[in-house]
């Protein structure tokens, strides 16, 4: 885990990280829904139409992207190590071809952990908000990263 921008350490309540923007068009949440949620209002415009006022994406597209995000502008240059989960995933707001994400993490506490003291636990709150500044999504994810230098 040499030359990692992030460890445990560098993580403190109340700290907000920007992770970038990401683009969506029609036809890719299309076809992610085709392949992993075939819902009339994820595929058929005008089912979509009807019901939406246009295709909307899967919560798990959605999610998707939020991890592409936080892959991208956090994790990859983190001595992150594997989740343990997932809590209160909300969808707030529809995603629709053309729209832009940003994302951020909020950090909401850390902790070194019991019963591996060579890494840390860290609850975030993962936002992601369109090219108008509407939330549309968020989770709140808890991350193992390990210590600098190794065992704590």
């Amino acid at each position: 885990m040499a030359n990692m921008q992030w460890y445990f350490e560098d993580f403190q309540a109340g700290q907000v990280i920007e992770v970038g923007e990401i683009g969506v068009s029609e036809e890719e949440i299309m076809e992610f829904a085709r392949r992993y949620d075939p819902q009339p209002f994820h595929i058929d415009r005008e089912a979509a139409a009807r019901t939406h006022g246009g295709v909307i994406a899967s919560g798990s597209h959605t999610f998707s992207l939020m991890m592409r995000l936080m892959v991208d502008g956090l994790l990859n240059q983190s001595a992150n190590l594997p989740s343990p989960g997932v809590d209160e995933l909300r969808w707030l707001k529809p995603v629709r071809g053309g729209d832009v994400l940003s994302g951020r993490c909020v950090v909401l506490e850390s902790r070194v952990s019991v019963s591996k003291p060579d890494r840390g636990v860290v609850t975030t709150r993962w936002e992601a908000r369109n090219q108008d500044g509407e939330l549309v999504a968020t989770a709140k994810v808890i991350c193992m990263f390990g210590l600098r230098g190794g065992a704590g």
